[in-house]
C-alpha cells in the first residue's frame, strides 16, 4: 500500500472509532478520542510477494483468546524477511474468514500492544502472499477489557522491533 492510500485508511479508521456506534471504544473513550498513534509509512516492511513455505500436515492449534476462551486455527505456514539486518520466521495461520498474522515485535509495551498485533495477510495464489506491516494493527482487547483477542502464539514472538503500522495506544481515552 502507498503512503497516501494508508494516510487515508488511518484517516478513517480514526473517525470510525470517534464517531460510530460499532467502535470498538466505550462512548466516554470516544468522547475523549484524540486518535490512534501510528509509525510512519515504512516501504522496506511491504511485502508485496512472499512465498509462504506451507506446512503439509494442515494441523490446527488451540490459540486462547485474552479472555481465555479458545479458538482453532490452522496452521498454513512460515516465512522469513528481513528486518533490521535480522532475519526472522513468522507462521502465518488460516481462519474461517481468511489468513491471519498475528506477532509481538521487541517493542512490546513501550512502543506497541504487548500482546501483539494482527494482519490479514493477502493472498495471491500459489502460497504467496502480500504482507504489509504498515497496516499492522492493534486488536480491540488494546481498547479496553470487554473485547476476547487471540494472544499470540510464542512461535511468533519477534526479538527486533517491527517499526510499521499502529503504536502502543496513549492518551486519557485509553482503559487502564
Amino acid at each position: 500500500m502507498d503512503n497516501p492510500k494508508l494516510a487515508l485508511e488511518r484517516r478513517q479508521k480514526d473517525d470510525f472509532f470517534r464517531k460510530h456506534p460499532q467502535s470498538p471504544l466505550t462512548p466516554e473513550q470516544q468522547a475523549g478520542f484524540t486518535g490512534l498513534r501510528y509509525y510512519d509509512y515504512n516501504p522496506v516492511l511491504d511485502f508485496a510477494d512472499v512465498k509462504v513455505e506451507a506446512f503439509n500436515n494442515g494441523q490446527f492449534v488451540a490459540i486462547q483468546t485474552t479472555t481465555g476462551d479458545i479458538r482453532q486455527y490452522k496452521r498454513y505456514g512460515q516465512f522469513t524477511f528481513a528486518v533490521e539486518g535480522q532475519t526472522v520466521r513468522l507462521t502465518l495461520y488460516e481462519a474461517d474468514y481468511g489468513f491471519f498474522l498475528p506477532f509481538v515485535d521487541a517493542g512490546a509495551g513501550i512502543e506497541t500492544y504487548p500482546a501483539g498485533r494482527y494482519i490479514e495477510p493477502e493472498y495471491l495464489g500459489d502460497d504467496r502472499f502480500h504482507i504489509d506491516f504498515n497496516v499492522a494493527y492493534n486488536p480491540y482487547c488494546a481498547y479496553g477489557p470487554d473485547w476476547s483477542c487471540p494472544v499470540t502464539p510464542a512461535e511468533n514472538r519477534l526479538n527486533v522491533p517491527i517499526r510499521a503500522g499502529e503504536m502502543l495506544p496513549q492518551g486519557a481515552w485509553v482503559e487502564k
